[in-house]
């Protein structure tokens, strides 16, 4: 790893806990203990730092979801609860503070934020649906492009606060639950079967 590289995941940790606004690049140079004219050797801007660092989340998001997707020996439903649940798993840790402010601030950022969610999770689960069905455990009769823009849709508006009401239920609850539902509108009777079989295992995990 690179010092570069070095930089900006210790900078995305930060902006993590704290989120972009109130982080100066002075506070940035203090945290990483290093000087301004350090830090600028390697980042033009504060905007530039926010570019660096949603680029290296969405690369490590992707890095994370192949690897996962590369595991042998699993069906469609045990990589779509793998994928989802890396996924969920990042939103979680995500400060809402650091979401608004790249709205709000940084748009072309977070562009470039939903455009990954758009296309390559789009992708992600229409191979999926594709490895179900030729698996025998999801339905072949169903416009999959709308739900994977659905599953895709849901996603966006988790990572904006835009799911009302919820705050009284655990972060594991509705994952789960969401998860479940996903999985039974798509499933045959062989994929309904063995998704009872993990439902036990989701109340507990």
């Amino acid at each position: 790893m690179d010092q570069q590289e070095e930089f900006t995941r210790k900078i995305m940790d930060i902006f993590m806990r704290y989120g972009i606004k109130s982080v100066t690049m002075d506070d940035l140079s203090r945290e990483l203990g290093v000087s301004k004219k350090t830090l600028y050797q390697f980042f033009n801007d504060k905007e530039d730092v926010v570019r660096k660092v949603v680029t290296e989340m969405i690369d490590g998001q992707k890095c994370g979801i192949d690897e996962m997707l590369e595991q042998q020996g699993m069906n469609a439903i045990n990589h779509l609860l793998n994928m989802s649940r890396f996924i969920a798993n990042h939103l979680k840790t995500v400060n809402p503070a650091m979401t608004y402010d790249l709205q709000k601030y940084y748009p072309g950022v977070w562009e470039e934020m939903v455009d990954f969610k758009r296309q390559n999770i789009f992708k992600y689960i229409m191979d999926n649906i594709r490895q179900g069905i030729a698996e025998g455990l999801y339905r072949d009769d169903i416009n999959y492009e709308i739900i994977a823009k659905a599953y895709v849709s849901r996603l966006e508006m988790y990572s904006r606060g835009e799911m009302q009401d919820l705050e009284k239920y655990s972060f594991d609850e509705i994952f789960n639950t969401l998860f479940i539902y996903h999985v039974r509108g798509i499933s045959n009777s062989k994929g309904l079967k063995y998704l009872d079989g993990l439902i036990d295992g989701l109340a507990t995990s």
